[in-house]
């Protein structure tokens, strides 16, 4: 039965920091690619970024520079580490499995003063 558990969303302040952690079960970790993906308040769910089994990556423009996807396949675990965060970044946060349609219950980001 493969599982994606998203934690470690929260609210902060404009320029804060956040760690998303995405733990994975029921499948070889260590053979897929996997991503990051957000739906914020009146929008669609958009890639945020992704990283290949052989860790390359790739970032949408709106995040290039303040976010870094990484994943320890010794834990069975992506993350996603949040910088300068900016109020446009609020939303709920989802892992997924790229190309086979398994994702998360989602974690919710609220970037706010």
């Amino acid at each position: 039965q493969v599982q994606l558990v998203e934690s470690g969303g929260g609210l902060v302040q404009p320029g804060g920091s956040l760690r998303l952690s995405c733990a994975a079960s029921g499948f070889t970790f260590s053979n897929y690619d996997m991503g990051w993906y957000r739906q914020g308040p009146g929008r669609q769910r958009e890639l945020v970024a992704q990283i290949t089994k052989s860790r390359r990556t790739n970032y949408a423009d709106s995040v290039k520079g303040r976010f870094t996807i990484s994943r320890d396949n010794a834990k069975n675990t992506m993350y996603l580490q949040m910088n300068s965060l900016k109020p446009e970044d609020t939303a709920v946060y989802y892992c997924n499995v790229d190309r086979h349609g398994y994702w998360g219950q989602g974690t919710q980001v609220t970037v706010s003063s």
